[in-house]
């Protein structure tokens, strides 16, 4: 995306990346509050050490933490940077997301499945366990955004219910048969329903190639985190995203060496 006005360009960016960041900080508090098993609806944010209810101040994504230098204005604990991280990662995302979709219902639909993927990342980062109504969300939003896209309706859904069965259906038996090999479980039961949700938007071609992404991912998640267990959720995502960017050009460029 490039107007004539450079100007005007550079605002959409700007509103673009503050928007992100601002969703980034609701959703980790968010996906702080799931994890923890406190109210989403009520309640005020609070410091996680000390409890203590946070003002203004202290709620401002990426300043708030930097003029605090990573600790808490009343206990003084260290605050994680996963906070800010994960603000300058979704400000960056929704940049990204508009550069490529422009302003359109189509990005307004992959900045919202942004935001889902990042909710459940963060979930799984910290319980090992991606919650069904992020799932569920996404394939509701998915069914909502069908008018509003240049594809007939009929069309997409034929694409995306053919990239999320074949890629979470075969993911689904794969994950069966090697089960009951190994005698343990191979790929947990919310990975696979993340990719039948992700094939919804991507459809199968780019689908498959999401696969791999995340696969690649996954090994590269694995040897940073150096964790006994691995959530794979943050990985899908992660190439989800870029799948949501790219895919459609690499499939292409990749189909076009034949």
């Amino acid at each position: 995306m490039l107007y004539e006005n450079i100007g005007l360009t550079i605002y959409i960016f700007v509103i673009s990346g503050i928007l992100g960041a601002v969703m980034g900080s609701f959703i980790n508090c968010m996906a702080w509050r799931i994890a923890h098993k406190e109210s989403v609806l009520h309640g005020r944010s609070h410091c996680a050490v000390c409890n203590h209810p946070l003002n203004a101040l202290d709620l401002i994504p990426v300043f708030s933490y930097l003029f605090l230098k990573g600790r808490c204005r009343y206990c003084k604990e260290k605050i994680s940077p996963r906070y800010m991280l994960t603000e300058l990662f979704m400000a960056l995302s929704f940049v990204l997301i508009v550069a490529r979709y422009d302003v359109t219902f189509e990005a307004m639909r992959y900045l919202a499945a942004a935001c889902l993927l990042l909710g459940l990342s963060l979930v799984d980062l910290e319980i090992y366990e991606i919650p069904d109504g992020f799932i569920i969300a996404g394939i509701i939003w998915w069914i909502a955004t069908l008018p509003f896209m240049n594809m007939g309706i009929a069309e997409q859904i034929k694409s995306g219910l053919l990239g999320g069965i074949c890629i979470g259906g075969g993911l689904l038996l794969l994950s069966l048969v090697f089960d009951k090999i190994m005698k343990k479980e191979s790929l947990g039961g919310g990975d696979v329903k993340l990719f039948f949700m992700v094939g919804l938007y991507l459809g199968l071609g780019v689908s498959l190639l999401n696969l791999i992404v995340a696969c690649i991912l996954g090994i590269v998640f694995a040897f940073g985190l150096k964790r006994q267990k691995i959530p794979f959720g943050p990985a899908i995502s992660c190439a989800t995203l870029i799948s949501l960017l790219v895919g459609s050009e690499i499939v292409n460029w990749y189909i076009g060496l034949f």
